[in-house]
């Protein structure tokens, strides 16, 4: 991928499919359609919930919750409110459940959010929390075969565990093959340049901790097994 395919500012390595409600990376949709016919042979529907999020959507996400207009969780998922919290405080809030703009994985059309609609209540909305996939969450039984499948289709869970950065995310999954040579590849230049140009509020209280954030959240991963 080059440098704007890779900050989500081109789709040129994007494939959409209707059958998916998403786009995915071209080189991860057969993958992603074959893991989803062999969780259907197990009764589950592996959907994307989201595929590839371009970078004025995942800059539309940070500033609206940097006004407070979206959801503010902790890491447990619980609300926060916009107004109890500094201005230079608001970065590490955001970043316990999204990414900075141009530095989400979501622009690389690789990782996506999965839920299984064959589990869920009529008139139920997944919210994407972790209490939805825990042993009695709606989405146990695919988080269990997630945990059995994922690595024989290629993927894997960058957020699988505590780290310290971002909050575990279960419904994330990343196909290894092409995420792992576009982290490489998006270095703290590229970032740093990007936002320098961006409108994102709150630049910068995040250009002077760029370094931080980039070790500490987009490289700090749980790697492919």
């Amino acid at each position: 991928m080059n440098e704007l395919e890779i900050t989500g500012r081109a789709r040129t390595h994007i494939v959409f499919m209707d059958v998916l409600g998403c786009g995915l990376h071209y080189e991860a949709v057969t993958s992603f359609l074959a893991m989803q016919h062999a969780a259907l042979a197990a009764n589950i529907q592996l959907q994307p919930r989201s595929g590839f999020r371009d970078y004025a959507a995942q800059l539309s996400i940070w500033n609206s919750k940097w006004r407070g207009e979206r959801p503010l969780l902790n890491r447990a998922g619980q609300p926060l409110a916009r107004g109890e919290i500094a201005d230079d405080q608001m970065v590490d809030m955001i970043l316990t459940w999204s990414s900075i703009p141009a530095g989400s994985r979501h622009h690389w059309g690789t990782d996506v959010d999965v839920i299984d609609t064959f589990a869920m209540p009529a008139d139920y909305t997944a919210r994407l929390t972790p209490d939805e996939y825990a042993a009695d969450g709606v989405f146990a039984r695919l988080n269990a075969w997630l945990d059995d499948n994922l690595a024989r289709f290629g993927f894997f869970r960058p957020y699988g565990t505590d780290r310290g950065g971002y909050s575990p995310e279960p419904w994330h999954i990343s196909y290894a093959p092409v995420s792992m040579p576009a982290l490489e590849t998006l270095s703290l230049s590229v970032l740093r340049s990007t936002l320098s140009a961006s409108d994102m509020l709150g630049k910068q209280f995040v250009l002077d901790r760029l370094p931080e954030i980039y070790t500490r959240y987009l490289l700090n991963i749980d790697v492919p097994k």
